[in-house]
């Protein structure tokens, strides 16, 4: 699941289906929203007190809570949280919250795939097909046409599993959450689902502009983490373990397959449905695989974007690739977002080359995040509360989060 930008941003495909259903209340959270509280360290005073403020100003927007982690160039760390970790209960949200980081997993399944091409196990020319034979098929998909490369940059033209799961607006109701928040889907289920409907398009090796044509879609981080397992005879999540989580030491970066829980630390995650003013607590669910299967903390998402931006992870002539862009303007605000090999780049006021992000929305979680092309200023965030039912309230809760990292990112650097 992913989200769009600030015109959309944070947009889930699946908050693409609810925004259809449009003038529903907002609940007032407000009321029960407890006081922010930043964590005194060694950064610039000022520097801490903007990110408190762009905090309250998420929770503002109706978030139950959040929790915000900066890291200057210095490599020193600035803290911010506010908001209640439960409605009902109260409670600060803990700083070290687990969360679930929804398609921000798709950059940790991107390096770990273009590590394997640096090793010359994969090829970004290889075909689906030459992997995965016989696998996408049928309504005119053909895998013999789609490439790793269109896969990794969302240029393949397959249809958005969760697109078609979703696409009924009054099927989102917290009856149906409640009845399959443990039911799993395998990958392959995930992608035969994808099957039964037609491709935006084909990618044509003769065509140019078809490889720079852009539709974000989970089916093909499904099949990124299929085309991994085929390669190493290990499933994804241990390339990315073997490769990233363990390498980096980001003790509190995990995938918890098929479980419906997040480990603790952490706060409860909330969803408005469509038709409704009331949130549903929504921590318990099972979300995701290669497309959106990972648990983190903000200190881990810091830590992993900086090793990535600095070649750290990468070779150079792959960290080039994953850099190398097409228009993507349903990512960003100004229609001038970019879209790489599972990372984006944006504009951003104050960073001069501007920021590289992906972002994640989970059933109740919004993950954000960003870090300099050079990898010294980075910043992560974690909101609990996500609207399906109330578009308005949805991107005021989006722009002030992409403003609370970008204020965080290119302001004062101190």
């Amino acid at each position: 699941m992913r989200m769009t930008g600030r015109k959309q941003h944070g947009l889930s495909d699946r908050v693409r289906v609810a925004l259809a259903v449009a003038g529903v209340g907002a609940v007032g959270v407000a009321s029960v929203l407890g006081s922010g509280t930043w964590a005194q360290g060694t950064a610039p005073a000022p520097a801490r007190a903007q990110l408190q403020r762009d905090a309250d100003a998420v929770r503002d927007t109706g978030a139950s809570g959040l929790t915000a982690r900066a890291r200057d160039a210095a490599g020193r760390d600035r803290r911010a949280r506010s908001g209640v970790a439960d409605v009902k209960e109260g409670g600060r949200v803990p700083f070290d919250a687990y969360y679930r980081i929804g398609s921000d997993t798709k950059t940790f399944v991107a390096v770990a795939a273009l590590q394997l091409v640096a090793e010359g196990t994969l090829h970004l020319d290889d075909t689906v097909e030459k992997w995965l034979p016989g696998v996408v098929t049928g309504k005119g998909n053909d895998g013999r046409r789609i490439t790793v490369r269109n896969l990794l940059q969302h240029t393949s033209g397959l249809a958005n599993y969760t697109d078609i799961l979703f696409e009924d607006p009054e099927e989102l109701t917290p009856e149906r959450y409640r009845s399959q928040r443990f039911t799993a889907h395998t990958p392959e289920e995930k992608v035969a689902t994808a099957m039964t409907r037609a491709p935006g398009w084909l990618p044509d090796a003769d065509d140019p502009a078809s490889e720079t044509r852009w539709s974000y879609s989970n089916t093909n981080y499904v099949l990124v983490g299929m085309i991994i397992e085929k390669a190493t005879g290990h499933p994804w999540e241990q390339a990315v373990h073997e490769r990233i989580v363990e390498p980096l030491g980001l003790r509190h970066t995990m995938t918890v397959g098929t479980s419906a829980y997040v480990p603790s630390p952490t706060a409860t995650a909330y969803l408005q449905f469509p038709g409704r003013d009331d949130l549903t607590d929504t921590t318990l669910s099972v979300d995701g695989g290669a497309d959106g299967g990972i648990v983190s903390t903000t200190a881990d998402m810091n830590t992993f974007l900086r090793a990535l931006m600095d070649g750290t992870l990468l070779p150079a002539a792959q960290l080039a690739q994953m850099r190398s862009t097409v228009p993507a303007p349903d990512m960003s605000s100004g229609d001038q977002a970019r879209y790489g090999l599972g990372i984006a780049w944006r504009p951003a006021e104050g960073c001069d080359k501007g920021v590289w992000y992906h972002g994640g929305t989970s059933f109740g979680t919004v993950s954000e995040s960003a870090v300099t092309p050079d990898g010294e200023v980075s910043a992560a965030a974690a909101v609990f509360t996500t609207r399906f039912g109330d578009e308005k309230r949805f991107l005021e809760q989006a722009e002030a989060t992409v403003d609370l990292i970008d204020h965080a990112v290119c302001g004062r650097r101190g």
